[in-house]
């Protein structure tokens, strides 16, 4: 490793080398855009070649660098030719962040077998193919980190989008098995995945549908602006995982005590929480197979509804100097109340 890799890697991150898949919209480009402002070069995964040019246009106007690669992570192939290309570009990749996705709404009977080949391979094997890619350059100079984007439905699925929770399981359990491997190793590689709750992003506008209303997420939701920047604070802080929302941690945590009272509630809820008041548009494309064209950037059409951000997501980033104030407190206070019994004590006798 050099001296600049070491340099870039410490406490002065600028210049930083970031990959980014599904980068043209949604939690990506919200991504993209938390990065850019501390001058990160970033490489700009999507399929979507207008989308790739907007958001290259973003990050240079915050101060960072960019390069495009229109890469289908489906395709191993495509997604090594683009970390080949990134490095060609700034050199050695410090961050891989795994984001792409694809979802179906629908029940599991009705989803034909190549429709949910295709989105178990975009929102899984792509995040498989992208570690890929990332250890075969991380491991030679025993550094780097990889972000995995992940879900409360990693731990707990929910009806009408069996494609997709079945491939954040599968993430989260592939990943914990590479990251003991790396631990086994003594690899400095570090491997993170951060759980979302319902985001207000372009996925509900072009995810393939086939209910009869258009899909909206469980609320409360939230804006992709709060999850970007979770994924900035894990690629600075060594955290396993990170939990965003109490939506999630709710998920995470009852789903381990109470699983069959959650089934029942989601087969009461699950349907109408997932679908609006609009009727679906038959007609309306989408992007299992083909980007969907539009302008389409980081938010979905729920801004009125969706939150900034949550005070959960504060202290679950901060719990380490939280728990340090509460320990810190708490001792001051029991001194001062012994002190305190101790003069009643002494002035009674």
């Amino acid at each position: 490793m050099t001296n600049k890799h070491l340099k870039r890697t410490g406490t002065d991150q600028k210049g930083q080398v970031v990959v980014i898949t599904g980068a043209g919209a949604g939690v990506g480009r919200a991504t993209v855009r938390e990065f850019a402002r501390t001058g990160a070069r970033i490489g700009l995964l999507d399929r979507d070649q207008p989308r790739l040019e907007q958001a290259a246009g973003e990050v240079r106007s915050l101060g960072g660098e960019a390069v495009i690669c229109k890469t289908d992570v489906a395709e191993a192939t495509q997604v090594e030719a683009a970390a080949a290309h990134v490095e060609a570009a700034f050199g050695p990749i410090d961050i891989w962040i795994n984001n792409a996705m694809a979802t179906i709404y629908s029940p599991f009977q009705e989803i034909a077998a190549d429709d949910y080949k295709r989105a178990t391979e975009v929102t899984y094997l792509g995040a498989v193919y992208g570690t890929m890619a990332a250890l075969r350059r991380m491991k030679p100079r025993n550094y780097g980190i990889i972000i995995q984007v992940g879900s409360a439905l990693a731990y707990r699925a929910i009806p009408l989008q069996s494609p997709y929770c079945g491939a954040k399981f599968a993430i989260r359990g592939f990943t914990d098995a590479v990251r003991s491997e790396l631990l086994h190793d003594r690899s400095r590689i570090r491997l993170t995945m951060v759980q979302m709750p319902a985001l207000n992003t372009p996925q509900f506008e072009w995810g393939k549908n086939r209910m009869p209303m258009r899909p909206q997420p469980v609320p409360p939701i939230f804006e992709p602006e709060m999850a970007a920047k979770a994924i900035f604070w894990a690629s600075r802080h060594k955290r396993r995982e990170v939990y965003v929302g109490w939506p999630t941690v709710k998920a995470i945590w009852a789903n381990k005590f109470i699983p069959g009272l959650i089934d029942r509630y989601l087969a009461r809820t699950g349907y109408e929480g997932q679908q609006s008041e609009q009727p679906a548009d038959t007609a309306a494309p989408d992007n299992l197979w083909q980007p969907v064209a539009g302008d389409f950037a980081a938010h979905g059409r729920f801004d009125r509804r969706a939150r900034p951000g949550t005070l959960q997501l504060w202290a679950s980033l901060y719990r380490e100097p939280i728990a340090l104030g509460l320990l810190v407190t708490g001792l001051w206070t029991f001194k001062r109340l012994r002190g305190r019994h101790e003069k009643m004590l002494t002035q009674l006798h």
